[in-house]
């Protein structure tokens, strides 16, 4: 996939039908923290309702095929941000969700000049997250087991994290 083509900015609710066409498959959904999205209503909801702090969607051509977002924390938990992202089944597999998550980077740390790290916790099944993140320029730290409920059930998870001062590989 040509690079120049990815690109984030926000939802526009001309997206949803995009957003449905992805966002209803249960396979993008499984390890995203929003739940399988069913209706046409479900997904102008999550486009002009959303309590995410800062979300982008990732474009192939302008067109929306997934998502990447960041959940600033508060009081002493400002220093931090928690990352997470998704795409198309069809588009997986390409090298569009590291591409996407390094230009939010930059981003994300501008518009929140109080964060010093970005961090991501995946399921330590995941194995093609892990290589997203990792891609990426995140740094696996370690992993957590039987950390939290997800989905109805009890997940090991794997913590990565990006600094403020690391490079964005190239």
């Amino acid at each position: 996939m040509d690079s120049s083509r990815i690109t984030l900015r926000p939802y526009r609710s001309t997206d949803v039908d995009d957003l449905l066409s992805w966002a209803s498959d249960d396979r993008v959904t499984r390890s995203i923290h929003f739940n399988t999205l069913i209706s046409k209503d479900e997904a102008l909801s999550f486009i002009d309702k959303s309590s995410i702090p800062w979300r982008r969607s990732i474009c192939i051509d302008d067109r929306s095929v997934g998502i990447v977002v960041a959940r600033p924390g508060s009081g002493d938990d400002r220093c931090r941000a928690e990352v997470g992202y998704a795409l198309a089944v069809e588009y997986w597999g390409q090298g569009i969700t590291p591409k996407a998550v390094k230009m939010a980077i930059p981003l994300i740390l501008e518009e929140f000049p109080e964060i010093v790290r970005l961090q991501a916790l995946t399921d330590s099944m995941n194995k093609a997250s892990h290589r997203v993140l990792e891609k990426a320029g995140f740094i696996k730290e370690g992993m957590f087991r039987k950390y939290l409920y997800f989905k109805g059930e009890i997940k090991d998870v794997v913590l990565y994290s990006f600094l403020s001062t690391d490079s964005i590989p190239s």
